[in-house]
């Protein structure tokens, strides 16, 4: 009998990662082709940036922006309203026991991106920095 092996606190399994990007390049592919017949969906050109899937694989959130971050609300709505369909494209491109139930979030990495540059290029930080990389440069020279 195969033993179950749980990994804990260590992040997300190997299997979680390779159905993650599956259903990633999947559901990118799917939106690309304007697979789904809804015009408010249709009409977004959306980026699937990340999927991560639940431990047992049973739910997969999609991190997703439409080009630019514009209406990014209403293409949250219309993701979510069309999830079921979604869904059954994925489970007909996928070899998966159940297909997930998907969940849609806006990716905000690239506004955090945004903010840390910002962050640099204050110049109270940009001091600090400089200063931070002369006291390197002097411990190295000893």
């Amino acid at each position: 009998m195969a033993q179950k092996h749980h990994t804990h606190g260590s992040g997300p399994s190997q299997r979680q990662l390779r159905v993650g990007e599956l259903i990633r390049r999947t559901l990118s592919d799917v939106l690309m082709r304007a697979d789904v017949h809804d015009p408010d969906l249709n009409r977004h050109s959306i980026t699937v940036s990340e999927v991560k899937a639940s431990p047992d694989l049973k739910v997969a959130t999609a991190y997703v922006l439409p080009l630019g971050g514009r209406d990014a609300q209403d293409a949250l709505v219309a993701l979510r309203r069309n999830a079921p369909e979604l869904r059954h494209h994925i489970a007909k491109a996928m070899t998966l026991k159940y297909a997930p139930q998907l969940r849609f979030v806006l990716d905000e990495t690239f506004d955090r991106m945004d903010d840390t540059r910002r962050m640099f290029a204050d110049e109270r930080v940009r001091r600090d920095v400089e200063h931070h990389d002369e006291d390197d440069d002097d411990s190295e020279g000893n």
